[in-house]
């Protein structure tokens, strides 16, 4: 099974990769004494983890780094075995080292007290800009975006579905057709991502309400596919995830064989190859754009900001290769909303767009100093500014149409 998926994933990161940094050319090729170190909370058989492998290497490469200069720690869990891996990377020469996961952060941050002339990056985490540290920062894409975009099309196959009169009543919550979402934690990265999946549906089909369960766990095959199960059983008729697995789509594909209108949205890789006519697309990263520029600028010397995140503008972000299901017109759609983020026409939180307890917000207090409370307003010129205050994700807004649940 490990050997099945890490193929899978190696072939959907392709895609996604082909779009990859350029930025570093033969002539940019750092020196051979440069090294970097990466602390990732799983493997090759985990998709979020396997993205930022893909995202290392593909940005290694591009910069001209030979492989012993790129050291890799996997299956690093979120407690003293990310410090303890940490002070081993420095010591053996690295620069700069990053880690994936947001329990990673305090570990980070401690070494970066300790080793001042190396910098420490903590991917999806919130302290840098507290820390009071020059040389540890954060950093996260805006992959709300893509996951807007992910919803733009499985709006499209929805429209598609009612027009052709494939759905029945029990798809149908009174006036609103259900969907659903496999979650792992009730988090604002979560809630932001499954957000603007739902906004992005919303912006084709409006009457639409969304049933989000959670797992309470980033990576559980068998949890994500029963979920997805449950949600199917529902009559949600098209189901996506903040989940790292496979679970979800391959269970998804499996009822569509018996004869059940149910399609599925993954995130971070193709899903194709498990759920062939089931899945519509992903959500994903392109770790290497963000990479490329960690390495450039560590190796040159310079400052690495102390939060980074970019999403379309600069291709940080993308869905996976459209499914064979897609509705026909969606790659066109897919383009006009693509072009939109990237000229800012478009903003995926438009608070018009939106409703919380039956009012539009002027204005909300997010939590940005990573503290647990919200004091620093993010919605301003008509929609709330994700991931501009910091890096990574602080839209925790509940907005109508949505309910949570538990996988009991």
């Amino acid at each position: 099974m490990k050997k099945l998926l890490s193929l899978i994933l190696a072939a959907a990161m392709l895609v996604t990769l082909g779009l990859a940094c350029v930025s570093c050319g033969s002539s940019d090729s750092v020196s051979g004494d440069f090294k970097v170190g990466a602390i990732l909370i799983g493997d090759d058989n985990e998709g979020y983890t396997y993205a930022h492998i893909l995202g290392l290497k593909e940005a290694a490469k591009a910069c001209g780094m030979s492989d012993d200069q790129l050291i890799l720690k996997y299956s690093v869990p979120e407690d003293e075995k990310c410090y303890d891996a940490a002070i081993d990377l420095v010591e053996q020469g690295c620069k700069v080292v990053f880690s994936n996961s947001y329990g990673h952060q305090t570990h980070m941050k401690q070494a970066a007290q300790e080793y001042p002339d190396v910098t420490f990056v903590s991917m999806t985490g919130d302290l840098a800009a507290t820390s009071g540290l020059s040389n540890y920062k954060n950093a996260f894409t805006g992959v709300y975006q893509s996951r807007y975009v992910a919803g733009v099309v499985a709006g499209m196959k929805l429209a598609e579905l009612v027009a052709d009169g494939k759905l029945t009543d029990a798809n149908y919550d009174g006036k609103n057709i259900k969907l659903g979402y496999v979650g792992a934690y009730p988090y604002a990265e979560v809630v932001s991502g499954y957000t603007a999946y739902y906004l992005g549906v919303k912006s084709i089909v409006e009457n639409v309400t969304m049933k989000v369960t959670y797992t309470n766990s980033w990576f559980d095959i068998t949890a994500e596919g029963t979920v997805a199960e449950a949600l199917a059983a529902d009559g949600c008729v098209i189901i996506s995830q903040h989940a790292d697995s496979t679970g979800a789509p391959a269970a998804i594909q499996a009822l569509q064989d018996k004869g059940q209108t149910v399609y599925s949205v993954g995130y971070n890789v193709d899903m194709l190859s498990v759920a062939p006519t089931a899945a519509l697309t992903s959500a994903s990263n392109n770790w290497s754009v963000y990479y490329t520029y960690a390495f450039k600028a560590a190796a040159a010397g310079e400052d690495i900001l102390t939060n980074w995140s970019e999403g379309y503008e600069t291709d940080a972000v993308a869905i996976t290769a459209l499914g064979e299901s897609c509705a026909a017109g969606t790659q066109e759609k897919v383009d006009e909303v693509v072009a939109a983020l990237k000229d800012g026409s478009l903003h995926v939180f438009d608070t018009s767009k939106f409703t919380v307890g039956g009012q539009t917000l002027n204005e909300y207090l997010a939590d940005v100093d990573g503290d647990f409370v919200g004091e620093t307003n993010a919605i301003w010129e008509g929609y709330f500014h994700e991931s501009e205050l910091r890096s990574a994700p602080y839209f925790d807004i509940r907005i109508d149409g949505i309910v949570e649940t538990n996988n009991n």
